[in-house]
């Protein structure tokens, strides 16, 4: 099959979400095609991102999360004789639409929604879903397929399940670009209270600090003492787990979870939240989880709520660690192990590409062609919303738009 990803592409967990797909559908035999979306960032010149397969979208007009020029999409879609089209965290849905006019079968990959938005995923002739938390709100879908995530285990493996530590453990925390969604600030809290000898090693993006700035003098401090190392900017795949013995992760909210499934298949065993996806990794050889707090709503409404780990619960649990130190490299083995059982991305994927080739086409009902037709207005939201105050007018213009848009 002749396969076209639609996704950000560049150094961020969406785009090694995407990357992982291209993998397994290539390893499959299938030619794997990818539309790098415009509108937040390009790769080009890297060559970890810009390869043959790969074309950099057009930027949109059209001022919206994942906004995709038409005629650049239709283009791509046609010159590569795509036959099924997959989507990343598509928010704005027209292109899927486009792509079902040029006669692809659509799917998108689940990790973004909202209760507002659960009733629009049944565009696409089918859903793929990484966790049981998303499965559990889509799987009355008709083609929903249940994959759990997995990773390269041969890109992603140990250097060596030794103790990193020259006299206690090294806790390793990925922040990226998110420390406070990622509880970052919660780690510092907690290692500040340990007892024993330990080192911490953060990894985040430049200046991603100031989200919790609450906690930046406290990291000074660590600092000063020799206990704390910072590395901040963009490191590849397989990224900074060989520094460490232990991944602390107390995440206040994920879609997957990535750089969990990435430390165990490194040989570092977790520590994480009693709350999922972060929890669906968790068995007594992989780690441990603890108690959370609280749970409740982020701003932008996302479907599950965030959750707060118990600050007492999260330090007692890396006490452990610290004060069995002499047991750390059968419990990174013991992660290794898991992750080779439970983890490895082209077994668990294995089923993806005959699902894909037996997925039926539907079709979309006339009012929900038409809403989709709508959404392509382009003018900025502002004056959407305003003209949708006048329905008069808004009639004419939608109207305009499509007949505009019949005559090319």
């Amino acid at each position: 099959m002749r396969i076209g990803i639609v996704t950000t592409w560049f150094e961020r967990g969406a785009a090694y979400v995407s990357r992982q797909y291209r993998d397994l559908l290539r390893k499959s035999g299938n030619e794997v095609f990818i539309y790098a979306r415009g509108g937040e960032r390009y790769a080009r010149n890297n060559p970890n991102w810009d390869t043959a397969e790969v074309t950099w979208g057009k930027k949109c007009a059209m001022r919206t999360v994942t906004g995709i020029d038409r005629g650049d999409f239709v283009a791509w879609i046609r010159h590569n004789n795509i036959e099924i089209v997959i989507f990343n965290e598509q928010w704005w849905l027209p292109p899927v639409y486009w792509a079902m006019e040029c006669g692809c079968r659509t799917a998108a990959y689940i990790d973004y929604y909202t209760e507002a938005t659960v009733e629009k995923f049944s565009i696409y002739d089918g859903l793929i879903c990484n966790t049981h938390r998303h499965y559990s709100v889509f799987k009355s879908h008709p083609h929903c397929l249940y994959i759990p995530w997995g990773t390269d285990l041969e890109l992603f493996k140990p250097q060596s399940l030794t103790l990193r530590g020259h006299d206690g453990p090294i806790f390793f925390h990925s922040a990226g670009m998110s420390p406070y969604r990622k509880g970052t600030d919660l780690v510092l809290r907690a290692f500040s209270r340990l007892s024993g000898n330990a080192h911490l090693i953060l990894h985040l993006q430049e200046k991603a600090f100031s989200s919790i700035a609450d906690v930046a003098l406290l990291a000074e401090q660590l600092v000063a003492q020799g206990r704390l190392t910072i590395f901040d900017g963009e490191v590849p795949a397989p990224g900074l787990y060989h520094l460490g013995d232990v991944y602390v992760y107390p995440s206040r909210l994920e879609g997957i979870g990535l750089t969990q499934v990435e430390a165990l298949a490194c040989g570092l065993p977790l520590i994480v939240p009693d709350n999922p996806p972060m929890n669906e990794f968790i068995t007594p050889e992989s780690g441990m989880s603890v108690p959370v707090d609280k749970l409740w709503s982020r701003a932008d409404g996302y479907y599950w709520p965030q959750c707060l780990a118990n600050l007492e619960a999260l330090t007692g649990a890396m006490q452990v660690f610290v004060d069995e130190c002499s047991r750390l490299p059968e419990k990174k083995a013991a992660a290794r192990a898991f992750a080779e059982r439970c983890l490895n991305w082209f077994d668990n994927g294995s089923s993806l590409s005959a699902w894909l080739s037996n997925l039926p086409a539907h079709a979309l009902p006339e009012d929900l062609k038409r809403r989709l037709q709508d959404d392509e207005i382009p003018f900025p939201p502002i004056v959407v919303k305003l003209l949708k105050k006048h329905p008069r007018i808004w009639t004419l213009v939608t109207s305009l738009h499509r007949l505009l848009r019949k005559r090319g």
